[in-house]
């Protein structure tokens, strides 16, 4: 178990350094003779550009599900919490359409927070309270939200704006970082900074330590006066919110408009990312980039068109990634102790 303990801490710190590996070759590449065609298509900015926009929803909801499982709740409903994120927001930008631009996409992002949260305190609720089974409470939520937002979407409504690049002063104008990183919309900014303030949050703020012993050690932390169902109550709502936020990006920023299952599993490898980074912000969001950076490169080769195999095959890529790390690795982790054990205090 120690062993795979520490193979998992490499893991996660290896995903970080992959990040800043591929950062590093892609400056190589853009700045010298070193970038022929093959080269580009596997570290070219256009593939590091496609990286980030396909890792942000799975950073934020690989943040959803370290937010809920390090206070003890399993949540594999973030993709029916993404999924009802993406219909409210995609529902209310129709409707305020005639609005200022600023305010209905607000409205929109508000809209994608509380329903991320409606369903989250609903899967809480069926946690806790009623003491379901928590995956199978998952699988409610993600039922759940693909039956009504197939139920109420209407193929005839059309969504004009959403989220436009924000170029920051200076840092733009770095050679590839500032490319990538700082030329990007308003909700990949705040995913990118939400990663920072979750980890510093989780690991040196009291609310973090508090979070971490409800996970841990429930009895323990009860004993020192911590409500412990308050906390993953409060938790997992707040877990809910930044899945919805997922899916506000996907319509609002990414896309610009809703089809029916467009989460397209990004949950559930949100939640692979989650245990590959160890349940940690930092090491979740490393994980975050190189599946991302799968999807990229399925994008990338067919748009290149320098493999003479079938679309399909490529296109399999980012699931086929995730089945060997969730077969191979993920099994060997070590979650909080008390994930998904119902806590009664006495």
């Amino acid at each position: 178990m120690y062993t795979w303990q520490k193979v998992t801490k490499f893991l996660s710190r290896g995903s970080v350094i992959f990040t800043f590996l591929l950062f590093l070759l892609a400056v190589i590449v853009d700045q010298t003779d070193m970038g022929t065609v093959p080269l580009r298509v596997f570290v070219g900015v256009s593939a590091l550009n496609f990286t980030l926009r396909a890792a942000v929803p799975l950073m934020l909801g690989a943040m959803s599900g370290i937010l809920c499982e390090r206070s003890g709740i399993i949540n594999i409903g973030i993709e029916g919490m993404m999924l009802a994120g993406a219909f409210g927001a995609f529902a209310v930008k129709v409707q305020t359409n005639a609005m200022p631009l600023g305010l209905s996409l607000f409205l929109s992002t508000l809209t994608a927070l509380l329903l991320g949260g409606l369903m989250a305190y609903i899967h809480a609720l069926l946690s806790i309270r009623y003491k379901v089974d928590q995956i199978i409470g998952g699988t409610v939520i993600i039922m759940l939200a693909a039956g009504l937002s197939s139920y109420f979407f209407n193929p005839n409504w059309m969504s004009v704006g959403k989220f436009g690049t924000i170029e920051i002063p200076l840092l733009s104008s770095i050679p590839v970082l500032g490319r990538v990183l700082f030329s990007n919309g308003l909700i990949t900014y705040i995913a990118l900074l939400l990663v920072i303030f979750l980890h510093v949050m989780l690991f040196h703020s009291r609310w973090g330590l508090r979070t971490r012993a409800v996970g841990e050690h429930p009895r323990a932390a009860d004993t020192v006066g911590i409500n412990v169902n308050r906390v993953r109550y409060v938790n997992t709502v707040l877990g809910g919110m930044v899945a919805g936020l997922a899916g506000a990006f996907l319509v609002l920023e990414a896309v610009g408009q809703f089809k029916e299952g467009m989460t397209a599993g990004r949950g559930f490898i949100a939640l692979a990312a989650m245990i590959f980074g160890n349940w940690t912000p930092v090491g979740a969001f490393g994980a975050s980039i190189l599946f991302g950076y799968t999807q990229a490169l399925q994008n990338e080769l067919l748009l290149a068109g320098i493999v003479d195999i079938p679309r399909h095959f490529i296109s399999m890529l980012p699931y086929v990634v995730t089945i060997v790390v969730v077969a191979g690795i993920v099994g060997r982790t070590r979650p909080p102790a008390a994930i998904g054990k119902v806590y009664e205090s006495e």
